[in-house]
Formats: C-alpha cells, structure tokens, sequence
C-alpha cells in the first residue's frame, strides 16, 4: 500500500493535459510527455516520468510537468511535430525543444532545467566560474563586449542549448592559465584544457560548437555514437569487456586514453576517442564479427570504418594508425554504397529473422513458415497444372491423328472388303468378255 500511495502521489505532480493545453500552454514554461497507450517504450517511461514531476516540484522548478495521449489529440501533437512515441518536449513561449538523451530522471531534469533557464547565464566573479567548471565536463564561454560573434553566440545557443551550457563572462573572470590572442572570442573548456575557437581554422561557429561538445574520452554506446554522427569526426573505439580484467583489454583501453589525453592539440579537430563495452552493436553495425578486444575507427558520415592492419602494441602505433588514415594510405571498408545498402537489407533481414526464432520459436515458425508453406502449395499447383494440362493436350492430339487416319483410310476391315469387291468386280468383267467372244465365234 505505501509502494502505491508513492506511484500515486508522483503520478499527481503530472499534469494529464487535453485540447485546452494549446490555448493556455503559452503562460508558463512546460515538460511534456507525448505518448500513445499502446506504446512499450512509453510503459516503460511512464513511473521515471512520474519521479520527474515529483523532482520538479520538490526543487521548486518553474517548468509543470505533463502528459498528451498524442493519438486522442493527433492534431495538436501534429502542431508540434511529434513523430514517434515516446516524444520529450520543452515548451518555451513559441519554442518547442526536443529531449533526445538518455531516459532517465536526472538527465531529463538536467535538460529541463538547462533548456527552461536563461539562454546566456552570465559568470560574474572567478569563484562563479570556478564553482560552474567543477559541475560541467564541457563548457562554453562568450568573452567580450556586444559583437557580430556574440550575436552569432546567441544564435547557436538558441539551437544547441538542448546539449550544453552557454556562459559569458570578463577577461579578468577566466583563470590565469588563459590566454587570449584577441577579443571577442568564444571558448570551450575541457579535458583541464580550453580551446579558442577560430574562424578560419574551425569554420561555421555552430559547427564548431556541435564538434566541441563531447568530451574528449568517452564510454561510448549506441546513443552516444548516432549523437557523435552529427560532428563529423572519425570515432576510435577500444571494443573491450569492462569486466574482464585481463591485460590486454586493458592496455588496449589505456592506450585510446593516453592518445586522446596527449595528442589531443593534434587530433581533437578530426577524431573522438572512447571506448565501448562488448562487441553486439559494433558487429551490427559493421556486419562482421569483430574479436575483442580490438581497436576500430569509425566514419559516422559514410559508414566506413577502419581497421589496423597490425597488431597495436603501444601508443606510437596507435597515432601511427590515426596518421594513415588522414593521409589516405589505411584501407576504409564498408560505405555506403549500392552494394553496401544490399547486404544492409540482408543482413537486417537474417539479424530479424535469427532474433524472432531465438526469442520465440513458435512464432517464427508462424511468421515464416505459414507464408512460406502458402507459396509452396501455390507453386506445386501452377506446377502440377501445367503438366497435366500437357498430357491432355498430347492424348487429344493423339486420338485427333487416329480420327483423320481412320476418315482417309478407314479400318483395316474396311480395306480388305474393298480390295475383294475389286476384285470379285474384275472377276465378273472377264467373264462377261469370254461370253461375247465365244458368242461371236460361234
């Protein structure tokens, strides 16, 4: 009884929200839950949203918690592009932002409160910004008067707040360390270092901005590397076992790090560094089957990917590897190619038809093997058809042949009565002959 007067109790911090929730959503600042009953994503979402509206309520946030049954109201669910279910949305006056991380309770407040709070959070002393850099990996910083950049700083954080932090703050704010070759000028600080953007050499600022914000060593998963698809960087990935503590999974992984943390002035433009637990979704994804622990580089743009044609034995092999790769000298395989996208349809087709039967038995043999009995039978009996058909023709063809045979020349039987009534008709002419010749000798 307490376990459901707990469920219940979260479940009255959300709001169920109807048609009325277009007309007056606009007056405050709202989270909410698109879902459809049916949905097992949107089950399994269900209790974690309800600790989500008691979190927010218990710190006193601004942002009210909802929920929309977006197949009851499609058109207002339509309004805001929801495609799918579960969908996560933040409503900010006309903005509408799209949760896209991981669906769990602290990450979904994190980016409530990020996205609800001011576009630009200002960091007006060194104790601020010291205090900011110990709570985030990632951090970006605006450092200057009113500018061009900064009207461009502002655009970007408008798009990318639903990611990461946007802060301004004074020369005299930032650490010591920190040396600025001009201003205005946009910073990231991570890793213990900073970078300073620079138009020339990084580009588009958004661009630049989306590259910057991982950092610099990650555990990588399924999620975070669709996310690293959107940077542009080659991916080098340890494929290891976190639990197996044998030396070579983790020299392998010591030796990712170590590039990553040392080499990163040379590499961090171009490659993301990590590591990724067990083999399953880098086997789906390459469609071969990779022997950990390994080391492959992916390209997230083309679907290609590399592997080192020699053992990795230290960490000069590794920035070895990564260097034939810029120049072009290591050999990419996979892509996205016609031939490549033909064995995607295949081998997602086997992976299918391999995980039904090995989760169900008896409904794969359903699911296939129905169809597949049908098209049997129909094709025995196009067969069959035809073959009979065949012999019918030939056994009509046949007898039509004895028919004529019998109509030109008549049976056996028959020639033989014509032959003697030839010849018993000769027989009587002739002697008719030898009467009159008789008769006209006497």
């Amino acid at each position: 009884s307490v376990v459901v007067h707990v469920v219940a109790s979260g479940a009255g911090f959300v709001e169920d929200l109807d048609e009325s929730f277009k007309e007056n959503r606009k007056d405050d600042i709202w989270l909410v839950d698109f879902y459809a009953p049916w949905c097992g994503h949107c089950k399994k979402l269900e209790p974690v949203w309800n600790e989500v509206g008691t979190e927010m309520r218990n710190m006193g946030s601004p942002v009210k918690v909802g929920k929309m049954d977006a197949t009851s109201f499609s058109s207002i669910a339509s309004e805001f592009g929801v495609r799918g279910y579960p969908t996560i949305k933040l409503l900010k006056g006309d903005l509408a932002y799209n949760y896209r991380g991981p669906r769990t309770k602290d990450d979904i407040i994190e980016f409530a409160n990020r996205v609800a709070g001011p576009l630009i959070r200002p960091l007006p002393s060194q104790h601020m910004f010291e205090h900011v850099q110990k709570r985030h990996h990632v951090l970006f910083v605006y450092v200057g008067g009113e500018s061009p950049l900064k009207e461009k700083y502002i655009e970007v954080a408008s798009e990318l707040i639903v990611y990461t932090y946007f802060f301004s703050a004074s020369e005299d704010v930032l650490p010591e360390y920190v040396t600025l070759p001009e201003l205005p000028a946009v910073m990231v600080f991570k890793d213990g270092t900073y970078f300073v953007y620079d138009e020339y050499e990084d580009g588009d600022l958004s661009s630049w901005i989306n590259r910057e914000r991982f950092q610099g060593y990650l555990h990588v998963d399924g999620f975070t590397l669709y996310e690293l698809g959107d940077t542009g960087k080659l991916v080098a990935i340890a494929v290891i076992d976190d639990k197996n503590s044998s030396a070579e999974h983790t020299r392998l992984k010591s030796i990712i790090q170590e590039v990553a943390r040392d080499y990163r002035d040379h590499f961090h433009r171009d490659f993301q560094f990590g590591h990724m637990d067990g083999n399953d979704y880098i086997n789906s994804l390459l469609m071969d089957d990779l022997t950990i622990p390994t080391i492959v580089v992916l390209n997230t743009s083309n679907q290609q990917y590399f592997l080192p044609d020699r053992h990795i034995e230290s960490t000069e092999d590794m920035v070895q590897f990564i260097n034939n790769i810029l120049d072009g000298t290591a050999e990419a395989q996979g892509g996205d190619g016609l031939l490549q996208r033909i064995k995607r349809i295949i081998y997602d087709a086997k992976s299918t038809i391999v995980s039904v039967f090995k989760s169900s038995p008896l409904l794969g043999c359903f699911l296939f093997g129905l169809p597949l009995g049908v098209i049997s039978i129909m094709c025995y009996g196009i067969c069959t058809a035809d073959t009979e058909g065949e012999i019918f023709e030939h056994e009509g063809a046949k007898k039509e042949s004895g028919d004529q045979e019998l109509t030109d020349e008549g049976s056996e039987e028959e020639q033989e009565e014509e032959k003697n009534g030839k010849n018993t008709e000769l027989s009587d002419g002739e002697l008719k002959q030898k009467d009159i010749m008789e008769k006209k000798k006497d």
